[in-house]
């Protein structure tokens, strides 16, 4: 019986079991698609005690992150995001020219880019070998290593304190969040600030988005789980945001429990209670969500089937690992998606894990003119449907798939 990666607790509690699946990012070259593939158990528990969901540990963040297909600056609203951020954190607090920035995941240089045009010294952090050499390339001084208490430990002997220490989406990518919240503490600077955003476990129950767990997400946060983790290790959140990217994700703003400048705001108590209220600590709102899911499959299914028995085409729009859940978990391949397109070339020429279903690049589908397009990264809905508004030439329409079915 596994234990909890943060308290130790056996972890007997089930919140949903997705069957066998690939590796979210595992792209198959076209070489290989007649080779034997890796399925593993996608089965999320949650820690009766201190409320973290989590995955078994089947696989090494080694071999998860060793080639990575994911490259953040190919979502033109996400790059909007991470200049929105870069305007807010030198407006409103005192970073500047002055100041060490040091972002954790910080993939192709997609945000430290902003920093850099402000003349404010970064410095990246991407174990990701392929994807760290971008952000090289792009003149963004970028260390490749997993970061931890001993990477924090080495970086703080050099003076590299950060006075901002920021991470979008990687606390969840962690399988020792120990370690990794400790080694936040050695980094910052005694009057720094921590930022972490990730996508926020209430959002996930409450919108049935099952297909955000996958293999590289070893945990799933609730804001209570993530400020008992937090506490544990001398450090304090002391202010939070609620955001719109990824269907609903929690910025937190954290700082040593011993720095007095910074006030807690009302919003943390406020967000504990309301989280309370939902039912974060009741086990019965985790036993529900399993339910659900099996729903979401059912209808997602039957909309295709019928689709297909009627003469319809259908292809994908995207190759986002969360698309990849999905379509494994629904057995859903080319005998109901004939292709996907993704505007990353990393992944054009490729074919999705498990499903098989062909990549290409987004030209493909005014040539196919199809009589749906299935959005499989739905978070970026509004930006796939203005970059695809031509469909409605010949009357193409678009499938959104999560909380539940609907067509636009």
């Amino acid at each position: 019986m596994q234990s909890c990666r943060f308290c130790g607790e056996a972890l007997t509690q089930n919140f949903v079991d997705l069957g066998m699946s690939p590796l979210s990012n595992s792209f198959i070259k076209p070489e290989h698609v007649y080779a034997a593939e890796t399925f593993l158990p996608l089965h999320a528990f949650v820690c009766s005690h201190c409320y973290l969901v989590q995955l078994e540990d089947y696989e090494s963040p080694d071999h998860i992150f060793q080639d990575y297909a994911y490259f953040s600056s190919f979502s033109e609203s996400w790059l909007r995001h991470a200049q929105s951020y870069v305007h807010k954190m030198m407006s409103e607090y005192p970073i500047g020219t002055n100041s060490q920035v040091v972002e954790i995941a910080s993939n192709d240089g997609y945000l430290l880019q902003y920093f850099k045009d402000n003349e404010v010294p970064v410095l990246g952090i991407e174990p990701a070998r392929n994807v760290a050499q971008v952000a090289i390339d792009k003149g963004i001084p970028t260390i490749s290593e997993f970061f931890g208490r001993e990477l924090a430990n080495d970086l703080s002997a050099k003076g590299n304190q950060a006075d901002l220490l920021l991470g979008n989406n990687v606390l969840a990518h962690v399988p020792d969040i120990n370690d990794f919240v400790a080694g936040m503490k050695i980094l910052l600077k005694p009057d720094g600030i921590i930022t972490m955003e990730f996508p926020h476990l209430m959002k996930l129950i409450e919108n049935v988005q099952f297909d955000t767990i996958y293999h590289e997400h070893f945990s799933y946060l609730s804001f209570t789980a993530v400020n008992q983790i937090f506490q544990k290790h001398g450090l304090q959140l002391f202010d939070v945001e609620e955001l719109p990217t990824h269907g609903g994700s929690l910025r937190v703003f954290v700082k040593h429990e011993q720095d007095q400048s910074k006030r807690v705001q009302e919003r943390v108590q406020s967000l504990l209670n309301e989280e309370e209220e939902f039912g974060i600590k009741s086990m019965r709102v985790y036993e529900m969500f399993g339910q659900k899911v099996k729903k979401v499959k059912r209808d997602i299914l039957e909309f295709l089937i019928k689709a297909k028995n009627e003469g319809k085409t259908v292809v994908g729009y995207g190759a986002p690992a969360k698309g990849n859940t999905l379509l494994n978990y629904c057995g859903i391949g080319t005998d109901f998606i004939d292709f996907t397109v993704d505007r990353s070339p990393y992944k054009q020429g490729l074919f999705l894990p498990g499903t098989h279903i062909p990549i290409h690049s987004p030209e493909q589908i005014s040539e196919a003119k199809p009589d749906y397009v299935f959005i499989l990264p739905w978070n970026l809905e509004e930006e796939i449907m203005n970059q695809l508004s031509y469909i409605r030439e010949w009357g193409g329409q678009f499938i959104i798939p999560i909380p539940e079915v609907v067509v636009k």
